[in-house]
């Protein structure tokens, strides 16, 4: 089986192609152009490089947030798309999942993407001797309040683009107990969202049935609420 997933939903943009388990090829840009320009392209030159073409891919994983609100839009609506012209089905990925199933540690992981506005996106899971459990839903909260409700006597792997921003702030308040995955480590992987999208072959979707996870009103809808609040 052919899976292929897209990765639109922060700063990094990722494609990857897995066949019966084994990754065969994955293209990662974090050069700063918009997701429009570099995802198709990346998607060309992977199945290209590898003799297929779209038809050929039995699956196609979109992850859907949570993360930027046009990023994802990009990658939903590209697998969409894909599945529509192919006839593949369609896999959803969290986007905060695919950074915490990506991280070499076995403990407490908390993936955390840059909400902006004093927030982030994050949500608990741990590893355990190859196990990954969820412990909390996705969530948008300040950074300080979710650090509030971790276990306090257990170390915490920190990962994702957040920390780019909120790393001085999580060693302050954490100390010794937070440790920050690698600059390489932080970005959401496509190649991860493979792997996800392959243990869960009872969650495949009809693509009409895919949507982007937002967690919270996009900037032009709160702006439109603050208007009608005032008017």
């Amino acid at each position: 089986m052919n899976i292929c997933a897209l990765d639109t939903a922060s700063l990094a943009c990722s494609v990857a192609l897995m066949t019966d388990g084994r990754l065969r090829g994955e293209r990662l840009a974090n050069n700063g152009l918009t997701h429009s320009q570099t995802l198709m392209p990346m998607l060309e030159e992977l199945l290209r490089s590898e003799g297929l073409r779209p038809k050929d891919i039995d699956v196609f994983a979109a992850v859907t947030g949570p993360g930027s609100f046009t990023g994802v839009r990009i990658g939903v609506c590209a697998v969409k798309g894909l599945c529509e012209a192919t006839g593949a089905r369609a896999a959803v990925v969290d986007a905060l999942e695919a950074l915490a199933w990506a991280a070499q540690y076995e403990g407490l992981i908390l993936p955390i993407l840059d909400a902006r506005r004093q927030q982030v996106y994050t949500a608990l899971f741990r590893k355990t001797r190859g196990e990954f459990e969820r412990l909390t839903d996705d969530m948008a909260a300040p950074l300080i309040e979710v650090i509030k409700t971790l276990p306090g006597d257990e170390t915490v792997l920190f990962t994702g683009d957040g920390l780019n921003v909120h790393e001085e702030a999580v060693k302050t308040a954490l100390g010794d107990r937070a440790l920050a995955a690698s600059p390489s480590q932080r970005v959401i992987r496509a190649s991860a969202a493979c792997e996800i999208a392959l243990s869960r072959p009872e969650s495949y979707i009809d693509a009409l049935e895919l949507t982007p996870l937002y967690l919270r009103m996009s900037q032009a809808e709160r702006e439109r609420a603050e208007r009608l609040g005032g008017a």
